[in-house]
């Protein structure tokens, strides 16, 4: 199974201030031993709210509104995906994580549906399309 496992920011990330070399060195050793037990996948932090956007939808119209956003707890930090055998086993990762934040911090796991999730619906026309898609931008990595 794969989740995508999410950091929450906290007002020093929304503020733009980056992490300390001891915990950027805590995270890299953690990120090698995700990446050596063939977990880690993918993974990244993120830009402060002030620097995106949301593109809000309402039928046919489209409304670009600049941040920063209000719920800080609401927003992501930084973000991996990882391949799990379990949601027990994302979570036993987790717990091994260095604290992400200077003070208390939050991290949520989310599973990322897969193909089989679908059901019917997911025809097997639109399961080749995704296949395909996968495929090419697994070759342009």
């Amino acid at each position: 199974m794969r989740v995508m496992v999410l950091i929450k920011s906290d007002k020093n990330t929304e503020a733009g201030a980056m992490p300390n070399e001891k915990l950027l060195a805590e995270m890299g050793a953690f990120n090698e031993e995700l990446v050596e037990a063939g977990v880690m996948l993918d993974g990244d932090g993120l830009h402060p709210s002030a620097k995106g956007v949301r593109v809000k939808f309402a039928g046919k119209n489209r409304t670009v509104v600049d941040g920063p956003f209000a719920e800080t707890k609401e927003l992501i930090a930084g973000y991996w995906v990882w391949k799990v055998k379990s949601m027990d086993e994302a979570i036993e990762w987790v717990k091994r994580c260095p604290n992400p934040l200077e003070g208390d911090s939050e991290i949520e796991i989310r599973p990322i549906f897969e193909a089989e999730d679908f059901g019917a619906e997911f025809t097997p026309e639109l399961r080749e399309q995704e296949q395909r898609l996968r495929d090419q931008i697994a070759a342009k990595k």
